[in-house]
């Protein structure tokens, strides 16, 4: 999946000479958290956040303090050197930009131009829909060899029951000699599918049987 199919698409922005105080009225008007900002030629120069206003606002204790504050620019506050993305950038790679750099929002750019913006709860609602966690399903985790074939192999399986496979993923294990496979398949009750796949000698991480301690 690719950035284009889930970004959104109208961004409101505003310019570098907007006051602190309109940005602060768009963030509660639209209930979103970064606006980004652009300059007379449409390029982005920099973003605002929510916290960012907050910051920069005075304490409740003390607000009709230097309420002049308030009308100084958004330039004045917005960060600058904004990473962004490309509307063909895969989904995955993206995410790999929030976990690293620990952003709240990524501007989507095209030839330099905003043509879209994407939020950590725009990719969580993606990754919850890449996994079919959406879906009423099971989650399954085998415990492989870390060879070739494993993961052919235990799909086979699924595909004896007829069992369809929602999503894929694949983790390592503390032994680099196996790897942990994780099904999500349509099915309520595993317990048939998880037979099968021990019988055949696999090691079952998830579900499992209640250990007495």
């Amino acid at each position: 999946m690719i950035i284009e199919h889930i970004m959104k698409r109208n961004v409101v922005t505003l310019t570098e000479t907007s006051t602190i105080k309109e940005a602060m009225q768009l963030l509660e008007q639209h209930q979103f958290r970064h606006i980004p900002i652009v300059n007379e030629r449409k390029k982005l120069v920099g973003i605002v956040s929510d916290s960012d206003i907050r910051d920069a606002s005075p304490s409740i204790f003390h607000f009709t303090d230097h309420l002049e504050d308030f009308l100084k620019p958004i330039s004045s506050i917005m960060k600058q050197n904004v990473i962004t993305a490309h509307p063909l950038d895969f989904v995955e790679e993206v995410s790999t930009l929030f976990y690293e750099h620990h952003i709240g929002c990524l501007p989507i750019l095209d030839d330099d131009e905003l043509v879209g913006i994407v939020t950590e709860t725009d990719m969580l609602h993606t990754l919850v829909e890449l996994m079919g966690a959406h879906q009423p399903s099971s989650h399954i985790e085998v415990k492989v060899e870390n060879i070739t074939g494993k993961l052919s192999d235990i799909a086979a399986i699924f595909k004896e029951l007829n069992m369809n496979i929602t999503s894929v993923l694949v983790y390592p294990y503390q032994d680099p000699a196996y790897k942990i496979l994780v099904f999500r398949v349509q099915t309520i009750d595993p317990r048939k599918v998880v037979k099968v796949i021990e019988d055949k000698g696999y090691d079952v991480i998830w579900p499992s049987e209640p250990r007495i301690v």
